[in-house]
């Protein structure tokens, strides 16, 4: 055998063994068992979610006991609270069953079972929703609809503004602040009541 068969054998091998362990590892290009989703890639513990949350907007806490009020923000954030299958009217509701205004994990995981129960939701898929919905008030604004974005621009455009409206602008769009809602008084050079008319007239 040549040399350059050799080496084209050798390649093919190489080949053949990447193909073989990507296949062992399911991530092959047809394989989809085994690669994370894009939230799972962000999931936390619960644990560690829980006290994150739990100290969210209250400096003093430990975060070993989480409120209702803290609850509701980490649900909407999660988008476990949608305000159709599950609303804060429901939370309330089971939360209150613990008879603490405050509660430690345990008892949370009691409140989400029962939530998840009563409204026929699986109890490992809001745990999984609020692990990955990352960092408290990160996930905090809604992108705008094209038709929403479409009228906040038409309405920002002072270019199509009119009367005195068109006056608070400059040519730029920039505001004029008070000049452009007041009419100042020019009080620069020759003005009437001036008290040496006479001199002015007399030079002239």
């Amino acid at each position: 055998m040549s040399e350059g068969s050799r080496a084209q054998d050798a390649v093919e091998q190489v080949t053949q063994n990447v193909k073989d362990v990507k296949l062992e590892n399911g991530s092959s290009p047809g394989a989809s068992n085994g690669t994370p989703s894009k939230n799972e890639d962000n999931a936390i513990p619960f644990k560690d979610a829980f006290k994150l949350f739990s100290k969210f907007g209250d400096p003093k806490s430990d975060g070993k006991l989480i409120t209702l009020s803290q609850s509701d923000k980490w649900m909407k954030q999660a988008k476990v609270i949608d305000g159709k299958k599950i609303t804060t009217t429901d939370t309330a509701i089971h939360f209150k069953k613990l008879k603490s205004l405050k509660v430690g994990i345990d008892d949370y995981l009691k409140f989400l079972e029962d939530l998840a129960k009563s409204k026929k939701v699986e109890l490992e898929e809001i745990k999984r929703k609020l692990s990955t919905c990352g960092q408290p008030g990160v996930t905090t604004h809604l992108p705008k609809s094209p038709a929403a974005s479409a009228a906040v621009d038409r309405l920002t455009d002072t270019s199509k503004y009119t009367g005195s409206h068109k006056q608070r602008f400059d040519e730029t769009g920039k505001g004029k602040g008070i000049a452009g809602r007041k009419e100042l008084v020019d009080s620069s050079g020759y003005v009437s009541g001036y008290q040496h008319k006479d001199t002015y007239d007399k030079a002239h």
